[in-house]
């Protein structure tokens, strides 16, 4: 499934009061952190923002990618150092896209 640019646009919007609940430092992206992420967080909120921190040594569009391949998710936005992905949930689903 690929995300429109109306539910893109829909899931920004959706995400422009959340925090960012993870962050990717000097290490980059891990398999922990993608277990974390993916089988945890993005399960129970289905879009969630991930800070890219200044020491990472990654480029952010290489995080983004590696993220969502690792999660199944999608990347809905990358703003400054701000990741925002999403996931349909199988068992607590909240959001309708439209």
């Amino acid at each position: 499934m690929k995300l429109t640019g109306k539910q893109k646009r829909f899931l920004r919007a959706e995400a422009h009061h959340l925090n960012p609940i993870f962050q990717v430092g000097k290490d980059g992206v891990n398999d922990n952190m993608i277990k974390q992420i993916g089988g945890e967080a993005l399960e129970r909120r289905e879009l969630i923002k991930i800070s890219i921190l200044q020491n990472c040594m990654e480029d952010k569009d290489e995080v983004a990618e590696s993220l969502a391949d690792g999660t199944d998710a999608h990347i809905v936005q990358i703003i400054g150092n701000i990741i925002v992905l999403y996931k349909e949930s199988e068992n607590h689903k909240e959001i309708l896209l439209p």
